[in-house]
Parts: C-alpha cells; sequence; structure tokens
C-alpha cells in the first residue's frame, strides 16, 4: 500500500512539475529511509544518465588512451629515428609519463566534488590535449620527456575520477556495465588509434614529416571536444539539470537506499572529508587485495596497447600493414569488455569475471611464446585483449562497489590505480629491441603476472563471502552500539561486499 501510495505521489508531483519546477527540492522531506522506488522512474533515471553521460565519459576516454598510446605507431612512423632513440630511451620516455600519473591519482580523487566533475574531468581533457598538440613539434628526445611527463601529470586523475563520478549516478550492481560502456574505448582506441595514425602518418607538410602529424591533430580532435563536454556534464544527480525536479529527489534518494547504512548524508554534497575516511580506505582488505590485483592486470594491459603495433611488425609485415593488423585484435577486446561487463552486472559478480578473462588471456600468451608460428602468434593476440580489456573494469568496478561513502571510496579508488600505474615501470621495459623478434621475456612476464591475478581474485572472493556471512549472523552488530553509526562506512552491519 505504502509502495502505491508513493507511486500515487509520484504521479501528482509529475503533473505539476512545470508549475515548481523553479523550486529546489527539498530532499530530505521528500522522501524517508523505508520509502521503496518507484521501479519505472528508478529506469527512467537510469535510462536518462546513461544517455546524458556515460556517451561523454566514452569519448573522453577514447581520446585518452590515443593520446597516450600513440606514441607507439609514432614510434613505428619514424619518430624513433627522428629523435635518435637510440638503446632504452623510447622505454624511457614511456616510464616517465607514469611518475606524476601516480602522484595525483589519491588528491586528484579528494578535489573532485569540490571543482565539480563536470568542470574537472573536461578541463583534464583539454589540458592533456594541449600537452599532445606540443608532442607534435619537439625536435630532440629532452623535449619528448618534458612532454610526456606533463602528459602524464594532466591524465593521472581521470580514470580514477571517472569511476568515482559514476559511483554518485549509478547504484552499485548497475556500476560494472556503465564502467565497461566507456572502459571499451580503450580497445577500440588501439583499433580507431591505428587507422587514424596510418592516414595522418601520410602526411608531409611545413617541414613537419609523417609522425608529428599523428600528435598535432589529435591533440587538436582533444582539445575541442574537452571545451564541448563542460557544457555537458553534471557534477552530481541533485545537479543533473535534464532530470526533472521528482527525477533528482528519486536520483538523489536511490543512491541513499543503495548505501546500506554506509553513509547517513543525504546526498553526497553533504559528505565531508576526514581523516578517519581515508584510514578506513587504506586498512580495508579489498584495497589491498584488488590494488595488487589492479597491478597484476594491467601490466599485460599497457604493453600489449604500447607494444602490440611492434610485436606484429616482427613478423614481418611493414609498418602500415602492421598499424592495420592491431584493428582485429583491439577490436575483439571492445567486444569482450561490453559483454563481460553486462554479464557481471547481471549475475552482481566480479570476481568470477576476473577469473575467466585472465585464464583465456594466458592461454593467448602462451601462444604468443611457441616459436616459428606467426599465425599462432596473431591468434593468440586476439585472446589475450579477449582476456585482458574486460579486467581492469571489473576489479575497478569490485573496489568500488565495496567502498562507501563518498571519500573513502575516492581515496581506495585513486590508491588503487596508484598502486596498479607502478606496473607501468614492469611494462614499458618488458618489450626490449633485444628480445627481438621473439619476445619470449615480455610474453612470460605478462603470462606470470595473470596467474598472481588469479590466486588475488580467488582470495578476495573467500574473504568477501566469510565478511558477508559474518554479518547476516549478526557477529558484527556490536558496532551499533560501540561505536559511532555516522562513522562505519562499509563497516556497517548491513553493508555486503560485492563477490
Amino acid at each position: 500500500m505504502a509502495d502505491n501510495l508513493f507511486s500515487q505521489g509520484i504521479g501528482i508531483r509529475e503533473k505539476n512539475e512545470k508549475d515548481d519546477s523553479d523550486d529546489k527540492p527539498d530532499f530530505e522531506e521528500a522522501y524517508t529511509e523505508d520509502q521503496a522506488l518507484d521501479p519505472a522512474l528508478n529506469q527512467r533515471i537510469t535510462y536518462r544518465f546513461d544517455r546524458h553521460i556515460i556517451p561523454w565519459l566514452f569519448g573522453i576516454w577514447l581520446l585518452a588512451f590515443i593520446d597516450r598510446s600513440n606514441i607507439g605507431n609514432a614510434r613505428i612512423d619514424g619518430l624513433a629515428t627522428d629523435l635518435k632513440l637510440d638503446g632504452n630511451k623510447f622505454n624511457i620516455a614511456l616510464t616517465i609519463f607514469y611518475i606524476p600519473y601516480i602522484l595525483i591519482d589519491v588528491p586528484s580523487n579528494w578535489v573532485l566534488k569540490y571543482f565539480g566533475a563536470g568542470y574537472y574531468l573536461p578541463g583534464l581533457l583539454i589540458g592533456w590535449g594541449i600537452v599532445g598538440l606540443c608532442t607534435g613539434f619537439v625536435k630532440n628526445y629532452t623535449g619528448l620527456l618534458v612532454c610526456r611527463f606533463f602528459l602524464g601529470l594532466c591524465e593521472g586523475g581521470l580514470l580514477g575520477g571517472m569511476i568515482l563520478y559514476l559511483s554518485m549516478f549509478y547504484r552499485r550492481r548497475e556500476l560494472l556495465f556503465r564502467i565497461g560502456m566507456f572502459y571499451c574505448a580503450a580497445p577500440l582506441s588501439g583499433a580507431f588509434g591505428g587507422l587514424l595514425a596510418t592516414g595522418l602518418a601520410q602526411i608531409n607538410h611545413g617541414g613537419y614529416d609523417r609522425w608529428p602529424w599523428i600528435f598535432i591533430v589529435e591533440g587538436i580532435i582533444t582539445i575541442a571536444y574537452g571545451l564541448v563536454t563542460i557544457f555537458f556534464l553534471p557534477a552530481t544527480p541533485s545537479k543533473a539539470e535534464f532530470l526533472s525536479v521528482v527525477e533528482r529527489e528519486a536520483a538523489v534518494h536511490r543512491m541513499g537506499l543503495d548505501a546500506h547504512g554506509a553513509s547517513q548524508a543525504s546526498k553526497v554534497e553533504s559528505e565531508k572529508f576526514s581523516w578517519h575516511w581515508v584510514r578506513m580506505a587504506i586498512l580495508n582488505v579489498n584495497t589491498i587485495v584488488l590494488s595488487l590485483n589492479f597491478f597484476a592486470i594491467i601490466t599485460p594491459i599497457y604493453s600489449f596497447s604500447l607494444f602490440l603495433p611492434t610485436i606484429i611488425s616482427a613478423l614481418g609485415y611493414s609498418s602500415v600493414k602492421a598499424q592495420l593488423f592491431t584493428v582485429p585484435p583491439n577490436m575483439a577486446g571492445f567486444v569482450a569488455v561490453i559483454l563481460c561487463t553486462f554479464l557481471s552486472d547481471k549475475i552482481n559478480g566480479r570476481g568470477p569475471i576476473v577469473i575467466g578473462c585472465c585464464s583465456v588471456a594466458i592461454i593467448g600468451y602462451i601462444m604468443l611464446i611457441v616459436k616459428n608460428r606467426p599465425l599462432v602468434h596473431y591468434g593468440g593476440t586476439f585472446l589475450v585483449a579477449v582476456g585482458v580489456f574486460p579486467s581492469p573494469p571489473a576489479v575497478m568496478g569490485w573496489l568500488a562497489n565495496n567502498l562507501a561513502p563518498h571519500y573513502v571510496r575516492a581515496t581506495g579508488t585513486g590508491l588503487q590505480i596508484a598502486i596498479a600505474n607502478c606496473s607501468a615501470f614492469i611494462a614499458t621495459f618488458t618489450y626490449l629491441k633485444k628480445d627481438a623478434p621473439d619476445y619470449t621475456t615480455g610474453h612470460a612476464i605478462n603470462l606470470g603476472m595473470l596467474v598472481f591475478s588469479l590466486i588475488l581474485s580467488t582470495t578476495n572472493i573467500l574473504y568477501c563471502k566469510w565478511e558477508n556471512r559474518q554479518r547476516l549472523r549478526g557477529q558484527r552488530d556490536y558496532r551499533l552500539s560501540e561505536e559511532d553509526e555516522g562513522l562505519l562506512g562499509y563497516r556497517h552491519p548491513s553493508f555486503r561486499y560485492t563477490i
């Protein structure tokens, strides 16, 4: 009966929506904790978020990966020769990107809500677009290092910021598919970036031949996209102008219900920063295990994205054909991300997806290690792409699901990405010139990392199941009487970990 009255109330308010559209909604009065959300209204809110947020994030992540990894395309189009990148200079240029990228992750997440994600994320995009544009004009190795450093500084807060941003809008069991919907741009960038680089590298104009135009044109595209995006991304659900007053109220309310006691704030804007939340994030078992897990998974992701053109060219293809042959494996990864993240939300499970994907990627690397079998090697790149690209969204979504409230999630997600990106110091040195054309050492390193991920994923599944059983049996109820309920966060007895 209560649900029926609630639905009728929604209908009355929607009827009069035009009359009071200028009034600010009173979120505390509009809803109480025991009111369930009308399913039709909830579905409409999710659909509108999907339509107004996800496409913009997809574009941002597509450009981020293109601008980060286009140096791999530029390398085989004359960059290494023109800038005299002998020895390990190319690998060092890749590595320096990750120093500021790692250091900025956690602080960037802390200030995301303060500046407003709708401005902050596009601002990062514009910043690295400018740096990418400048990369096309470098004349020496030092200039390349400077550009790579500032590119890392601008891109550093992006991934964690996007995960945190989506967690303000979507409930936990809806989150991973939405992460997948923007993260699938990563493998697509490998396909699209390879085609774009092939075309841009044919330009010879104004004393800049081939590779500079990859950076110049892609940098201009990134800047333009960032300027447009500023006008469309909302900061929080309560400020989403494409929602009606009733829908904004309901969007805030449903996130409160989804917290299951982990947050006492009526809306995300009300949550305040405290070092208490930082400590909680760092001491969570999920943060530790899933950060190491992401470290293990991201090693093959980075080396695959950066060195796939080099691996394929080592099979005996020209630079143009090598660029084009990168497209099919990346397209397979694109499809795999969408399918796996959709399945993960359907079964409300993250760990099983990670285990399955890593197993497929392991088979791919075994195929790459086989001697003197070019077709087997190329087939292996498909299995690697299908296995490694869906794994990061699953691991990031897993941790975001299991941390609450906002600043705990902000700290944990930022820390996870910072730790994971330390793997770049391994990934950028896995495929060295001296190991060509087989690159057995690099393949073996990535295979070992994926086995490590299998062990960590299994460990975290077992821990989450155990802790959920303890809470179900009332073994954590003492916290309600012995501690401040408003400071429990994910430790609240009603909060359940996602497996």
